[in-house]
């Protein structure tokens, strides 16, 4: 292709004029830059100058203020006035709830169940009397009419062989008086001998006759011996009879198993038509009013105890059973310690005998209880909260002017949230209660709550 010949619009512009040259543009840039950064440092320390003495006029024309009078700074606290007197803190522990009295009934004869109390089940309430399983009487009735029979059968021999004797009795009487004839009758013969009016052999006749009349005597007196002799073993016959006729009688009421004292059902063996053997388990039962508390109290705790009385036996102490938030309280008494020491649980075994009462909830055993036993007495002392109590035995007490002032303690025991101390406290005082890292001599305070007023008056010791 053909290119045109015609010139360019490039080709028909003005020459280029090479007059200026870079070098000399380049130091007048330079020349304006300078120019302008030297006005904005001066226009800034105008401004600056400007609000300095804008504001120093602003200081020196502001209105006076009035100055807060410095106060002292005091705490509100809690007090409490201290009393002196005999205080008696309380040892808690957690025991568990014993049956005083249980026991296994056992079937005493053997047969069918043929009835069984509604009560006779796991927890039910059967009082002292009720009957509690009927055995089949049948067997046992049976048994007493043969007893009472060979006991009247064995009476009726009685006085059959104490007829014989009797009548033994009355032949050795004839025998007797037979034998004293047959003598006299001898004795005579012997004379009219002498005197030569009988023969010899009338005599000798005489003799035989007194030596039968003898012997005759003596067969009496062994007949009685004899009859004498089944007298006494009818008699022992008949005693035994009377045991065989006791048992008899005693295994049919036997029959009837009855519930020993008021008690309260663990467990029962005992179904209608079930065939029991003697000296089987029908039920097991603990009494509802004889329940006990276990507990165990430390060697110091029981020291302190027997220290102080000799015994704990005796003591009051208070049971409670918590069923949800709701304490139930029972009012129990040692009964007995332990027989030997709980060394696994570091202690001695305590036994309280508890107090039920029909209107309480009543306790069942292996409940878990909090028990309250009544410490050693401390003659003499207050009771302060342990937030009152600082390290080395150092408490706090208000003034009337309501500063704090020291004062020496020793503790002595520990009371639900209380310590019982001895020290240089005075009866009527009042301490401070709310622990403050602050607290010291001269301390202001300002006593809130109920012990308010009894902090700013002056001690009821101070006024006697």
């Amino acid at each position: 292709m053909l290119q045109s010949v015609e010139p360019t619009d490039s080709e028909n512009k003005a020459p280029v004029d090479y007059g200026e040259l870079p070098a000399q543009k380049t130091a007048v840039g330079r020349a304006r830059l300078v120019a302008k950064a030297i006005l904005q440092a001066v226009l800034a320390l105008v401004v600056l100058f400007v609000a300095f003495k804008g504001m120093d006029y602003l200081v020196n024309t502001k209105p006076e203020v009035p100055k807060r009078p410095i106060t002292e700074k005091s705490y509100a606290v809690e007090t409490e006035a201290v009393a002196q007197k005999d205080y008696t803190p309380l040892i808690n522990v957690y025991g568990e709830v014993t049956a005083g009295r249980q026991v296994d009934l056992r079937s005493l004869v053997a047969g069918e169940v043929v009835s069984v109390s509604d009560q006779l089940k796991a927890g039910g309430i059967v009082s002292k009397g009720d009957v509690l399983v009927s055995i089949d009487r049948f067997e046992y009735e049976g048994a007493l009419t043969e007893a009472e029979a060979n006991l009247a059968e064995a009476k009726a021999g009685l006085i059959e062989n104490r007829g014989r004797v009797e009548l033994e009795k009355a032949n050795v009487v004839r025998a007797r008086e037979q034998l004293e004839f047959a003598q006299k009758d001898l004795e005579r013969a012997q004379d009219l001998l002498k005197r030569g009016s009988v023969t010899e052999r009338t005599a000798d006749d005489r003799k035989l006759l007194v030596s039968q009349r003898q012997q005759i005597m003596e067969q009496r007196l062994n007949a009685l011996a004899l009859e004498q002799a089944n007298v006494e073993q009818q008699e022992a016959v008949i005693e035994r009879l009377n045991w065989r006729l006791e048992d008899a009688r005693r295994k049919l009421a036997n029959t009837v198993l009855k519930a020993p004292f008021d008690a309260v059902v663990r467990t029962e063996g005992a179904q209608i038509g079930r065939l029991t053997n003697a000296n089987d388990v029908v039920a097991s039962i603990y009494s509802r009013d004889e329940l006990e508390v276990r507990f165990t109290l430390s060697d110091n705790q029981y020291g302190r105890l027997v220290a102080e009385n000799g015994t704990v036996v005796g003591r009051p102490v208070e049971v409670m059973w918590y069923l949800g938030n709701q304490p139930l309280t029972y009012m129990a008494v040692v009964d007995r310690v332990g027989a030997d020491v709980a060394s696994s649980r570091g202690g001695v075994d305590v036994f309280a005998r508890i107090s039920v009462t029909p209107e309480k909830t009543p306790l069942r055993p292996g409940a878990f209880v909090e028990v309250s036993v009544p410490d050693k007495t401390y003659s003499g002392s207050f009771r302060i909260p342990e937030t009152a109590f600082y390290g080395d035995g150092l408490v706090y007490v208000v003034d009337s002017e309501s500063r704090l002032a020291e004062r020496q303690v020793k503790p002595l025991a520990f009371d639900n949230g209380y310590i019982i101390v001895q020290g240089d406290l005075k009866d009527g005082e009042t301490i401070l209660a709310t622990r403050i890292p602050e607290a010291g001599t001269g301390l202001l305070v300002r006593p809130v709550g109920g012990d308010a007023k009894a902090a700013a008056a002056p001690p009821a010791s101070a006024s006697n």
